[in-house]
C-alpha cells in the first residue's frame, strides 16, 4: 500500500499590499501544529504515515510548496490547522493548490469550527468543525484509504476529556526559525467567562479540560533535551486551570530549568501564593486581559469579572516575585473618543506595568459582538484578511479606520518611548548592564514598531515579500468563483453549537475567583 504524507501547514495572511506575510525569524511557534504532529500514528489503514510540519510565517514557498504536489508513489494530506479568520482565505487558496495538484486537503481551527462554511463544502476541501481529538484519527484513516469526507466533527465540537499525547519536541533546525528557543504547551483548555469579544469559549468551550501533570512535565523534559529554553502555556487563564498548583509544584520537583510565559485573568489580584508558587517553578511573563480601567465598557463587554482596582495589585506582586507583568489593551470600544484611549494609555502609564500591547476591537467572526454587529449592519469590511486587530473593521459612532489605527501606533510609541524606558530599566536593574539593554531592546522594537506602523504582535521580525495574492487567486477562483464576491470569500454566518455542546456549556460551573 501506498504510503501517506501528511504536510500540516500553519497559514499566514495577506498583507493589505496582497503580499503573503514572512518573516526572517517567528516570535512564537505555533503550538497547534505540533499537537496534531504529535496526534498523528505511525500507521494508518496498513499504510505507513509520515508527517511534516510549516509554520508559513517563517517558511519561504520554495522550501514546502513542492510538497503540495500528488505522487504515484504515495498520498498526501495537506492539513491547513489553527486557521483563524484573518488566515481563512490564505488556508483556502493554499488547500485549492493543493487539490489542483493532486493532493488531498482539509482545513481546522478556529474558523471553521466558529463560522459556517456550506457554500464551501463539496468543492474538493475537507473542513473539521471539531478539536483535532474528535476528527483525526478519522481524518488520517480516510486520507490513507485515499478519499476525505466533506466535514468532520459536526454535532460535537470537543473531546470530553483531554487524552493528549506528550509533544514531539521540535528539531534544532525548526528551533532557529524563532527568535527564541521556545515551544508552545497546551495543559488545559477552555474558560468560564463570557466575553463578548472573545472566541476561545466558541472555540474551547466554557469547561475547563486538563490532560494529566504527567503528561506536561514529560513534555516539558523532552523539549530541554531537544534545546528549547522558553515555554509559552497557550492556556487561557492559567489562574483558572485547577491544576495549577500540581503543575507548578511538579515543575519545581523536575527541575527542568525552563522559563515559561502565561495568561491569567485580572482575578489573580487575589491570589499571590499562586504567583509566589509560579515564579519558583520558572514563570518570567504573565499575559493579563484587562482591556480597559472603565467598569461601564468592561460590563458592557460581558468582562464584569475585571476591576480595574485590583490591577495595581497584580503589578505590585508580580514584581514581588520577579515576574514581568504584560497588561493588554483593547482600543476602539463603542464609547470611546481620540480623548479617551489617551487616558487609558495615561492610566496605564500610571499603573506602568512591565510590558502592554494594544489591539483594535475587532468582531472576530463566530463570537457574540460578530453576530450582534452583523445584525445591526455594522460591518463594513468584506475582507477577512483585514480582521486583524489592526484594522477598523466596522462602523465606529466615534473614530474613523485611519485615525483609529494611527491611535494604536501611537499607544505603543507612548508607553515604550525611550526615555521612559531606559528610567524604568535603569530604576528596576541598577547597575546590571545586561539586564538594562535586554529591557531596552524590547522597548525599542515596540517603540520602532510603533513609529513604522507595524504591529510588534504580528508574528515576526525581518519581513520577507516574496509571493503575492495574485499568484494564488486564479486556484481560489476556480474552486469557489460562483460564491466569491470581489474575490474574497463572504462575510460568514455564525455557526451554532449543537444541542450536546450547548449542555456542555450550561453545565460549566464558574470557578471561584483567584
Amino acid at each position: 500500500m501506498r504510503h501517506l504524507e501528511v504536510i500540516l501547514i500553519k497559514p499566514s495572511k495577506y498583507n493589505p499590499d496582497g503580499f503573503v506575510q514572512r518573516f526572517w525569524k517567528g516570535f512564537m511557534p505555533n503550538a497547534t501544529g505540533r499537537h496534531i504532529m504529535s496526534m498523528t500514528p505511525a500507521e494508518a489503514s496498513g499504510a505507513p504515515v509520515r508527517v511534516s510540519w510549516v509554520d508559513e510565517y517563517v517558511y519561504r514557498p520554495e522550501e514546502f510548496m513542492h510538497l503540495l504536489s500528488g505522487s504515484s508513489d504515495h498520498r498526501t494530506l495537506v492539513a491547513l490547522v489553527g486557521v483563524q479568520s484573518h488566515q481563512f482565505q490564505r488556508a483556502l487558496d493554499l488547500a485549492a493548490f493543493a487539490v489542483a495538484h493532486g493532493c488531498l486537503a482539509i482545513i481546522g481551527g478556529p474558523h471553521p469550527m466558529t463560522c459556517d462554511t456550506k457554500d464551501l463544502q463539496g468543492r474538493g476541501v475537507s473542513f473539521a468543525l471539531a478539536e483535532a481529538e474528535q476528527v483525526w484519527p478519522t481524518v488520517i484513516g480516510d486520507a490513507a484509504k485515499g478519499e476525505l469526507q466533506d466535514v468532520y466533527g459536526e454535532g460535537q465540537r470537543w473531546a470530553k476529556e483531554l487524552n493528549a499525547s506528550v509533544l514531539v519536541p521540535p528539531t534544532k533546525g525548526e528551533l532557529k526559525r524563532y527568535a527564541m528557543p521556545m515551544i508552545g504547551v497546551y495543559p488545559a483548555r477552555g474558560c468560564t467567562f463570557r466575553c463578548n469579544f472573545c472566541s476561545v469559549i466558541k472555540i474551547a468551550g466554557r469547561q475547563v479540560r486538563s490532560q494529566p501533570v504527567d503528561t506536561t512535565i514529560q513534555t516539558l523534559r523532552a523539549a530541554k533535551n531537544a534545546g528549547v529554553r522558553i515555554v509559552m502555556f497557550t492556556s487561557d487563564n492559567m489562574n483558572k486551570y485547577p491544576g495549577a498548583r500540581e503543575l507548578m509544584e511538579a515543575m519545581i520537583e523536575a527541575r527542568t530549568g525552563l522559563r515559561f510565559f502565561c495568561q491569567c485573568d485580572t482575578q489573580i489580584a487575589g491570589r499571590e501564593d499562586l504567583i509566589a508558587l509560579m515564579a519558583r517553578a520558572g514563570c518570567f511573563q504573565m499575559f493579563v486581559g484587562a482591556e480597559s480601567f472603565d467598569r461601564e465598557t468592561l460590563i458592557a463587554a460581558h468582562k464584569a469579572q475585571n476591576r480595574p482596582e485590583t490591577y495595581r495589585r497584580i503589578v505590585d506582586a508580580c514584581r514581588r516575585h520577579g515576574i514581568k507583568s504584560h497588561f493588554s489593551s483593547i482600543i476602539g470600544f463603542p464609547n470611546q473618543d481620540r480623548a479617551d484611549i489617551r487616558e487609558h494609555v495615561n492610566r496605564l502609564l500610571a499603573l506602568d506595568p512591565d510590558a502592554a500591547s494594544f489591539y483594535v476591537l475587532t468582531p472576530f467572526p463566530g463570537t457574540e459582538q460578530y453576530g450582534d454587529f452583523r445584525r445591526q449592519g455594522l460591518l463594513v469590511e468584506p475582507n477577512l484578511d483585514r480582521y486583524d486587530t489592526t484594522h477598523l473593521v466596522w462602523r465606529h459612532p466615534r473614530l474613523p479606520p485611519d485615525e483609529l489605527r494611527r491611535l494604536l501606533f501611537e499607544c505603543y510609541c507612548r508607553f515604550y518611548r525611550l526615555d521612559r524606558a531606559f528610567g524604568k530599566a535603569v530604576r528596576r536593574y541598577g547597575m546590571r548592564p545586561g539586564r538594562v539593554m535586554s529591557s531596552m531592546e524590547t522597548a525599542v522594537f515596540n517603540w520602532m514598531s510603533g513609529v513604522l506602523g507595524r504591529h510588534p504582535m504580528s508574528g515576526g521580525i525581518g519581513i520577507r515579500k516574496i509571493d503575492h495574492v495574485r499568484e494564488y487567486l486564479p486556484y481560489r477562483r476556480k474552486l469557489f468563483g460562483d460564491v466569491l464576491a470581489g474575490d474574497c470569500v463572504p462575510l460568514p454566518d455564525n455557526l451554532e453549537l449543537s444541542v450536546s455542546d450547548e449542555e456542555t456549556n450550561r453545565k460549566a460551573s464558574p470557578l471561584p475567583a483567584g
